[in-house]
């Protein structure tokens, strides 16, 4: 059974990098107010135990953070619901807005 999970980057702070064992499916930006705070991609987990690349953006320093340590879903459905809630703040102006999946 495939599991997916949610990788997260933040532009100016870090961002999240695809590795061998995970297949990015889908992309999204989430902007509140108009401004693009965080950028989200729902990825396939290929392989059962992996190492997620985390870079600092000012550092370039990069940690590997084990995949037993993120949320995991059962379909790319129930993440793009999780990616809502998350996403969502009362009447605040938010938006995901789903993006086309680049390289990164």
């Amino acid at each position: 059974m495939s599991m997916y999970v949610i990788l997260t980057s933040k532009p100016g702070q870090f961002r999240t990098e695809a590795v061998d064992g995970l297949r990015p499916l889908e992309a999204y930006d989430y902007r509140f107010y108009g401004h693009v705070k965080a950028h989200f991609v729902i990825a396939e987990l290929l392989e059962e135990k992996i190492k997620i690349r985390v870079v600092e953006d000012d550092t370039a320093i990069v940690n590997e953070v084990p995949s037993k340590f993120l949320e995991k879903f059962e379909t790319t459905a129930q993440a793009l619901k999780e990616l809502e809630h998350l996403t969502t703040f009362g009447h605040m102006d938010t938006e995901l807005r789903k993006m086309p999946l680049s390289a990164s």
